[in-house]
Parts: structure tokens; sequence; C-alpha cells
């Protein structure tokens, strides 16, 4: 039988986001430095290149390019404590990088292809858009590890 000097059981509570400095080197939250840096890598490689396929590398800049501003924007809402407006926060994060994952996949898919046509046309381009789908790739990845992590955090 229970104690009558105990309280009742409380609902779940979500945890903490750490302030400052920690937040950078605290997971999930340690992706939004390198998800931005690989990231804006991506649209800078891309749009440093001769686009010869613009239907598939606009698709990477519009993917690349929001993404980056739209995680810009979740770390500074992290950052300014914005997100304490909110309680479903953790649930609107994971949900915003695993959508952002699977965007980036197809990018990173279709910078790939647009990697593999620009090798008949000029070799600069192709180093280029070489270095442009692996940060792509890599970024995917860092997408997709925030959403699982934020999940099971």
């Amino acid at each position: 039988m229970a104690s009558p000097d105990l309280p009742p059981p409380t609902s779940y509570s979500p945890p903490q986001v750490p302030l400052g400095f920690l937040l950078f080197i605290t997971i999930p939250y340690a992706f939004f430095l390198p998800e931005l840096i690989f990231g804006c890598w991506v649209w800078i490689l891309v749009a440093a290149t001769q686009v010869a396929n613009p239907l598939l590398q606009g698709w990477v800049m519009y993917v690349s390019l929001t993404s980056f501003l739209i995680s810009l924007m979740f770390l500074l809402s992290y950052l300014f404590g914005f997100y304490k407006r909110y309680e479903s926060w953790q649930v609107l994060d994971s949900l915003y990088h695993g959508t952002t994952g699977i965007l980036y996949m197809s990018a990173a898919v279709l910078q790939a292809h647009a990697t593999i046509m620009s090798e008949i046309y000029d070799l600069k381009n192709y180093f280029i858009n070489t270095a442009a789908s692996f940060f792509a790739f890599i970024t995917t990845l860092l997408y997709i590890l925030h959403a699982f992590s934020i999940y099971y955090h």
C-alpha cells in the first residue's frame, strides 16, 4: 500500500535544453553547427559551378538554402529560449529534421546524378560537384541523426 506522505506520480516532463556553450556540446543540439556548416558548403559549391542541369541543381539549392535558414532559426530559438513557449517543441524539431533528412537525401542523389553528368563537360566542375555531393550526403546523415536523437532524447 502506498504511503500517504508520498506525492502522486507526476506526468512526463521533457528534458531541458542546456544553456550557453553546453548547447553546442550536448547531443542532439550539437548537430546544429555541423548541419549549418556542411549545408552551407553544399549551396556554395553548387553555386560555384556551371549548372548543366538547372532542374536538378535548382532543387539542391532550394533544399540546402531553405534548410540552412530554418535550421539557423531553430538554433537561434534554442539560444534565445523561444522554444520555452511551446510544449511540443521536441516533436516539431524531430519532424523538421526528419523531413529535412528525407529532402536532403533526394537532393544528394540528384546532386550525385548532376556530378556524373558534369564529368562529360568539364573536369573542374566535376570536382566541385563531387565535393557538393559529398557534403550533401554528410548533411543528410546529420539531419537524420539529429531527428532520431531529439526523438529519443
